[in-house]
């Protein structure tokens, strides 16, 4: 018999209501995970995403609910289509795109209000808006001069700076975790490929060279890895590329793999992928050695977004 308790990782106790039993076992794994990993659990964190229900008379639902999928809330419904969902760093709110006047146009969504602002609504398209990560600007795409181009607005001014230039369509952009740089998916060569670019000089770079193209980039936390959508051939999968050695490894199997979103832990990524001739959400863990797939909600489900730390 062992009488010492220095195997004891964690000796918490507490009376948990019975309503908030899944709660509690998320903050449970997260102390579990930190204490075994040394990195922060991102087990009570939430997802975003979009439900399309055919038919409906309003079948275009905005939905957030814990990063399971359990506990689901309808945050917006619409007659038009809903689209690209961003949280903000502080959780609180979600950027978006709305086509309820007919155009795209972007929104920022206070979730706990139900308050509404309209961010964005030039000529043409208005769309992919993401939030820097100080919160203080979004990143967006804008077509009001021709050709898709990347901008970033100051949140408190409104005003908008030209991020990529030239005659291609350039799209899908997200932050680098320091704030100081965006990747984004362009055509300037030919096919879709995922490039970077420095907003202090301008100076750009392609990221991605291998399979015959790649979209959807989204940076780790660590900024350490790229993860995508990578088509090799005529399939389309999540990929992580190594931003140091350009290695890159294919993490999932499934039909169709779009719109990744990785937890603000770096350890898990969500996506939106075909089951059974339907769009549902599915994980992969960052090393691709575990799979899930989300409870069936009534709908398609698309456009997944993972919170912050909450």
């Amino acid at each position: 018999m062992v009488e010492s308790k220095n195997y004891v990782l964690l000796n918490n106790v507490a009376t948990v209501p019975g309503k908030r039993l899944r709660e509690y076992a998320h903050r449970i794994s997260d102390l579990v995970y930190q204490k075994l990993t040394g990195e922060r659990g991102a087990f009570l964190t939430r997802i975003a995403y979009v439900v399309v229900n055919d038919g409906k008379k309003y079948p275009y639902q905005l939905r957030i609910s814990d990063y399971d999928g359990y506990n689901e809330r309808l945050v917006l419904s619409s007659k038009q289509p809903l689209m690209s969902p961003s949280w903000s760093p502080d959780g609180r709110k979600l950027a978006y795109v709305s086509f309820q006047n007919g155009r795209a146009e972007i929104y920022i969504m206070n979730i706990y209000t139900g308050q509404r602002e309209k961010i964005s609504s030039f000529p043409r398209h208005n769309g992919a808006p993401v939030f820097s990560p100080d919160g203080k600007s979004l990143a967006l795409v804008l077509s009001k001069t021709g050709s898709l181009h990347v901008y970033v607005m100051d949140l408190a001014t409104k005003k908008i700076r030209k991020i990529t230039r030239g005659r291609s369509n350039n799209t899908e952009p997200f932050w680098y975790p320091d704030g100081k740089s965006l990747i984004f998916t362009s055509d300037r060569g030919g096919k879709p490929q995922i490039y970077k670019v420095d907003l202090s000089t301008g100076v750009t770079s392609r990221l991605t060279w291998q399979g015959s193209q790649n979209s959807g980039g989204q940076i780790t936390p660590d900024g350490k890895y790229l993860i995508m959508v990578h088509k090799n051939r005529s399939e389309f999968n999540l990929a992580k590329q190594d931003l140091d050695t350009g290695a890159v490894q294919i993490l999932t199997k499934t039909f169709l793999d779009e719109s990744p979103s990785i937890a603000p832990n770096g350890g898990m990524v969500i996506y939106s992928s075909i089951f059974n001739k339907a769009n549902v959400l599915s994980m992969v863990s960052i090393d691709g050695r575990f799979k899930a797939r989300l409870p069936e909600t009534n709908g398609r489900v698309r456009a997944p977004a993972w919170s912050p730390f909450l």
